[in-house]
């Protein structure tokens, strides 16, 4: 089965910049869903963003776009999450995930995932 590890998040002051990863081990199909989403305290798990594994456009949520990135390091299965301008209110824990559901678009929610990694906190101060 899958297995994903995050990894790289950690404190920043707001306007700052981290880059997580997320490494993942056994088989991921080209038309595999990668996932972003982020859990704050006392909130529901959010969508960040998500593309397929074989390529295509991704697909960000609005709260995210233009400053957050997603790729790609098939060869090492790996996705990475460049997220820049960081937001007080981006603080969370961050998780990736993995939908093996074949569809006409790009899931975004937590339910359509079938494996996840453990998360990696994201604590961006004022």
């Amino acid at each position: 089965q899958v297995q994903l590890v995050e990894s790289g998040g950690g404190l920043v002051q707001a306007g700052g910049s981290l880059r997580l990863s997320c490494a993942a081990s056994g088989r991921i199909y080209n038309n595999y869903n990668m996932g972003w989403f982020r859990q704050a305290p006392g909130k529901d798990r959010e969508f960040v963003v998500a593309i397929t594994w074989g390529g295509g456009r991704p697909y960000y949520a609005d709260a995210v776009k233009g400053r957050f990135t997603i790729s790609r390091d098939n060869g090492k299965n790996t996705v990475h999450l460049q997220m820049n301008s960081l937001k007080p209110e981006d603080t969370a824990v961050y998780y990736c995930a993995v939908s093996n559901l074949v569809g006409i678009g790009l899931p975004m929610f937590p339910r359509e995932y079938d494996y996840w990694g453990q998360g990696t906190q994201v604590t961006v101060s004022s």
